[in-house]
């Protein structure tokens, strides 16, 4: 029986500037640091020898769930690998939405701050998340982050399961 999403892990290239981005230019809480190495780890991995730092990261104010972070950035000691295409048309492409009330202000100081966007915040025309507003962006590894700023209406409602879609 599936229980829940335990958190979503981006595979990064510098762990110290990676947790800088995600918690002074996101919000994030750095809840804890790691290294892991051998192991299980590199049974996990699949790579013989693999040498991980690991940081863990939560959404503040957001209840802790049992494994108390959403979000992991693994960086690879050991193998290193490199970055392939990162273009989003590409299966196994991923991309993580982050909900804010705010995605002008939210644009402005990350544009200002130098992070790269594909367009400023668009309008969600159609669909559960219709008067909303919605736009791509990129960490320092190139990686696909979305923020979306639902319609007041779903900011303050609970979620239903049934209503729950993605607005794009």
């Amino acid at each position: 029986m599936l229980h829940g999403v335990w958190h979503f892990s981006f595979t990064v290239a510098d762990l110290d500037r990676s947790v800088d981005f995600y918690t002074h230019h996101l919000g994030f809480d750095h809840i804890h640091s790691q290294e892991q190495q051998g192991g299980y780890t590199s049974a996990l991995v699949g790579y013989e020898d693999a040498h991980l730092r690991i940081a863990q990261l939560a959404i503040p104010s957001r209840p802790a769930g049992p494994s108390t972070h959403d979000l992991e950035l693994v960086q690879y000691l050991n193998p290193v690998g490199i970055r392939q295409d990162p273009g989003i048309k590409h299966p196994g492409a991923a991309h993580l939405a982050l909900t804010v009330d705010d995605i002008s202000d939210r644009y402005e100081r990350l544009s200002t701050a130098g992070v790269r966007f594909y367009s400023p915040p668009n309008a969600i025309t159609g669909g559960v998340n219709k008067g909303g507003f919605t736009c791509y962006f990129e960490d320092p590894d190139q990686i696909v982050l979305e923020l979306v700023q639902p319609p007041a209406h779903r900011l303050t409602a609970p979620a239903h399961p049934a209503d729950v879609a993605h607005p794009a």
